[in-house]
């Protein structure tokens, strides 16, 4: 895809903004075709993630480091409940409030999910090579925390 005529449009192409919201789409469009294969799309592997590394969160809490609603966690959680991959729980002091769990299932496409990912972070990583890789990583993160984003309690 070519950017706009215009200068402001070159210019406007060129904007770090811009070119991170690309490499998310790049992202986003090499993991589909292997997470698909082995029967995990991308957004069941993220809820698997997330609910995997915090164990007994809420949906509302799992919304807030996915960047979703609690109804769209709570969506998905139904539908990976039905497939015996999560499970969601009565919190022990808030009745109303649903903590989720995965399975042993869960756990098993979120392991077969990981084989994906980490082949593309070695693809990533092969074409920058390891020391440019983590000097991105930090940049990154430098631009999510200036940017304000949150990240789960225990997330870093």
């Amino acid at each position: 895809m070519e950017p706009p005529l215009t200068t402001e449009g070159k210019d406007a192409w060129r904007r770090v903004i811009w070119t991170l919201r690309r490499a998310d789409l790049a992202v986003q469009r090499a993991k589909e075709p292997g997470l698909r294969a082995v029967g995990v799309p991308q957004a069941h592997y993220a809820l698997l993630m997330h609910v995997h590394a915090f164990p007994g969160y809420s949906g509302a809490e799992i919304g807030r480091g996915l960047g979703v609603t609690t109804q769209a966690v709570a969506l998905l959680a139904a539908k990976l409940e039905a497939q015996g991959l999560l499970e969601r729980r009565t919190h022990p002091r808030h009745r109303n409030v649903k903590e989720l769990h995965i399975t042993a299932a869960g756990l098993e496409a979120l392991q077969a999910a990981e084989t994906v990912i980490t082949g593309l972070e070695q693809r990533v990583r092969d074409a920058l090579g390891t020391e440019r890789s983590e000097q991105l990583r930090l940049l990154l993160e430098t631009v999510i925390q200036h940017l304000g984003a949150k990240a789960p309690q225990g997330e870093s």
